[in-house]
């Protein structure tokens, strides 16, 4: 059983995720699992970064659990 996280952080976290954007997809030469996260207002800046290839969900799990996922930050 996990303890719920209290009211407050989650109106925060909450706040936070309507402010973020995400692309997720596989890296065309590593073959790795890509999550790019950044605020809404770096949106344009995703763009200039290398292309990302669509993933399955079965690709998205196996890499999760395989730790073959990589978190990128979009300033």
């Amino acid at each position: 059983m996990t303890d719920a996280a209290p009211p407050d952080l989650m109106r925060q976290l909450e706040a936070l995720g309507g402010q973020l954007v995400w692309r997720i997809g596989k890296d065309e030469v590593s073959d790795q699992v890509v999550v790019r996260l950044g605020f809404a207002s770096a949106t344009p800046r995703f763009s200039f970064l290398p292309k990302l290839r669509s993933a399955g969900d079965a690709e998205l799990q196996e890499a999760v659990e395989a730790g073959r996922v990589v978190i990128e930050w979009v300033d």
